[in-house]
């Protein structure tokens, strides 16, 4: 079979799907199959090793469906494809059952269990569970709820989070959304990681909290992603979150290899088989444990409506259509940057990070759609991060892990002379001179990875919205910002709110942990980014995002520690957008 035929068979793979319809205005009876003793179905036998240890799972809410999800294990004397029970209730105590029936297991996909539950009411909590009755496992009882029609409530409430690195500390973020009163959380990618132990994110804590990575290398096989998952999923922070929230997901590059894009990755190498093929395999891995409701694997772009004003995009921006990302180090050369080069590749308006077809449906439902907040659920960040080209090269060698003291104070020299000549601009000072104002108004983006390296395709998007309120919540950096959205006029199309890490460190990596330096490092950065609004470099976190018909609010909430279990949260920052 081909490299084309295998990726053709992977993204039109159809998982077992099972599909319920809930029952409405009656009660109903636990299923046939409950009633049946269990001396009769196992013989008297005693079971071993089975369970859902791997926690339930609630995903892609609508105002009638909502997919529901387990993992079973077998025991050990199962030697059939088990079947399951789903019980799914309006109370915790399931007196009021609307849907009690038996769904398989997907054998091919892990163990898994995916079950589309429609004919559900909007606006309304369920509880449901998943029972084995030959073994009498039965699962932690889950909490989901459907998303709210036109009228219903005045508030949507979302849990933003994304960038979850397991050795880099404890899940307290996960914990904390848990805890929250969000209707429902936004992740918006890089749930795993792929690096093998000792990889990025190992630091002094990884061993004390045995969270070194499994398995011990770098994933690139189809069962290597799924034993990476099934540890991710028995954190006990993380199963909370699940069984307490519905999610909606898309991924970033970690599900499948650093700064991916559609044809390769910065951490795929040749040795390493087929890309395409590495790709397909954790896609398909991804949709086991984290089941959306599409049509064709590959294509996780889609949308939802809550409450008649908040139309949310979930887009990607990552794997289906971006072209591989330009860098610096390509055009720098013996005399400095090679600026026509660099402009001509930048600028060139054929380059995507979403590709035609993703393009065209975007597009589309922002020209069409009629609800107040049209909302990008991104995985990186699509406002401006342009800081003075001077600080470029600089910036490029502390990022790649140099550590020179002479380094550091050349880019403090820098960043410090850049900050008073903006002060003085910012306060119309007559002395300022052509080449002063040169240093800070020569700008050029500091991530290509992000929608600054995708610069004429973020202007169409900008075109599509026009008119419209515009938000986007991203991920990806590992650091909180909340930015305006400017167009090449200058004009604001709208604003982002972009969510911290859950363990993956930021800029604390780079500059160190101690406050007064991460503070300076804020402020300059602010002044320096004519869109910046708010940074926060060294916190982990999430993004509370409140919408209304008047306004949309976020508020920046961030743990304490990531190296003790404490799930407590201060808020640094509160914006809204009217």
């Amino acid at each position: 079979m081909s490299t084309e035929e295998v990726l053709q068979k992977i993204s039109r793979r159809r998982f077992l799907r099972n599909s319920v319809i809930a029952a409405t205005g009656v009660v109903l009876f636990p299923s046939a199959l409950a009633s049946c003793k269990k001396e009769q179905l196992s013989e008297n036998v005693v079971y071993d090793g089975q369970g859902f240890t791997e926690g339930v799972a609630s995903f892609d809410p609508s105002q009638d469906k909502v997919i529901l999800w387990t993992r079973y294990t077998p025991a050990s004397q199962e030697t059939s494809i088990p079947t399951i029970l789903l019980d799914v209730a309006k109370d915790k105590d399931f007196k009021t059952l609307v849907v009690s029936q038996s769904v398989q297991v997907d054998s091919n996909s892990d163990n898994t269990v995916h079950v589309d539950v429609s004919n559900l009411t909007p606006n309304t909590k369920y509880f449901y569970r998943f029972r084995s009755e030959v073994t009498e496992a039965v699962s932690a009882i889950g909490e989901t709820k459907t998303l709210p029609a036109a009228g219903q409530v005045s508030e949507v409430k979302i849990a933003v989070v994304s960038c979850a690195n397991f050795p880099a500390g404890l899940f307290n973020v996960y914990g904390a959304v848990a805890e929250s009163d969000a209707d429902v959380v936004l992740h918006l990618g890089d749930y795993i990681y792929e690096q093998e132990v000792g990889g990025f994110g190992t630091n002094a804590m990884t061993g004390i909290l045995h969270r070194e990575h499994k398995p011990a290398g770098e994933i690139i096989k189809t069962e290597e992603y799924r034993e990476r998952y099934r540890q991710y999923r028995s954190d006990e922070q993380l199963q909370k979150a699940h069984q307490l929230k519905p999610f909606i997901c898309v991924w970033d590059d970690h599900e499948v290899a650093n700064d991916a894009y559609k044809d390769g990755a910065k951490n795929h190498q040749p040795d390493e088989g087929d890309y395409n093929v590495r790709k397909m395999s954790a896609i398909q891995v991804w949709h086991e444990y984290l089941p959306a409701r599409v049509n064709d694997n590959a294509k996780i772009y889609r949308n939802f409506e809550m409450a008649g004003f908040v139309n949310l995009l979930m887009l990607d921006t990552r794997l289906i259509g971006r072209d591989k990302q330009i860098n610096y180090a390509d055009y720098f050369t013996q005399t400095g940057l090679n600026t026509t080069a660099f402009l001509a590749a930048w600028q060139n308006p054929q380059r995507s990070i979403l590709g035609q077809e993703q393009k065209n449906w975007l597009v589309g439902k922002l020209r069409s759609n009629t609800c107040k907040w049209q909302v990008l659920g991104n995985q990186v960040l699509m406002g401006k991060m342009y800081i003075p080209a001077e600080l470029l090269p600089l910036v490029g060698e502390l990022a790649a892990g140099n550590r020179d003291p002479a380094l550091f104070a050349q880019f403090n020299t820098a960043i410090t002379q850049l900050v008073i000549i903006k002060t003085r601009v910012l306060q119309n000072d007559p002395t300022v001179t052509a080449a002063e104002k040169a240093r800070v108004d020569t700008v050029l983006p500091f991530d290509l990875d992000s929608w600054d390296g995708y610069p004429a395709e973020r202007e169409a998007v900008y075109a599509a919205a026009s008119g419209k309120k515009l938000v986007s919540l991203a991920g990806d950096s590992h650091n909180a910002w909340y930015s305006d959205l400017t167009d090449s006029n200058g004009r604001k199309i709208g604003t982002e709110f972009a969510a911290t890490s859950i363990t993956s460190p930021g800029f604390e990596a780079i500059f160190g942990s101690d406050p007064a330096t991460i503070a300076s490092f804020e402020q300059a950065i602010t002044l320096l980014m004519n869109d910046l609004l708010y940074l926060d470099a060294a916190r982990r976190g999430y993004v509370f995002a409140t919408f209304s018909s008047s306004q949309a609010k976020s508020d920046w909430r961030y743990v304490t520690t990531v190296a003790l279990k404490n799930t407590a949260t201060v808020t640094g920052k509160t914006a809204t957008e009217s």
